[in-house]
């Protein structure tokens, strides 16, 4: 019987953890998680074009570099989905983990957190470190992003 109890334990255990972990991706998100090959295909093929920028996209964007541990990372994430949510058909926003995309990290540079790239659909994009306030965030994209002055 304490087999049987431990075993049915160990299930419900796995399948709270498995559940949590897909909870916390957020599927439904305005903001997109990507991998590596995701940003090739979506944002930039650096390994095509590493002397030339060429953005891939089809609107003005905004990639998040951040770490689940980054507590000013943490204060940005729900800006940012409000933001997603209020510019929907205008911009696109994504997130990198830095920990499991250690490989983008590198090819941009990103030696501090949270780090925002903002790309315009023509032109170079644009840098910014820091948690950044709303109406910041607002400004970059509505002057840089969307050209509205």
């Amino acid at each position: 019987m304490k087999k049987i109890l431990l075993l049915a334990f160990a299930v419900l255990f796995i399948n709270v953890v498995f559940a949590g972990e897909l909870v916390s991706e957020k599927t439904d998100s305005p903001v997109k998680h990507l991998t590596k090959q995701e940003f090739i295909e979506k944002v930039y093929n650096y390994e095509k074009n590493p002397d030339k920028w060429i953005y891939e996209g089809n609107m003005p964007a905004i990639i998040d570099f951040y770490a689940t541990w980054c507590g000013p990372c943490k204060a940005i994430a729900p800006v940012l989905e409000e933001l997603a949510k209020e510019y929907t058909g205008k911009i696109v926003i994504y997130k990198i983990d830095t920990d499991k995309e250690r490989e983008l990290a590198a090819a941009f540079g990103i030696s501090s957190i949270p780090t925002l790239l903002f790309i315009p659909s023509k032109g170079d994009p644009q840098v910014a470190q820091g948690a950044l306030p709303k109406e910041s965030l607002k400004r970059a994209i509505d002057e840089f992003l969307l050209g509205n002055k």
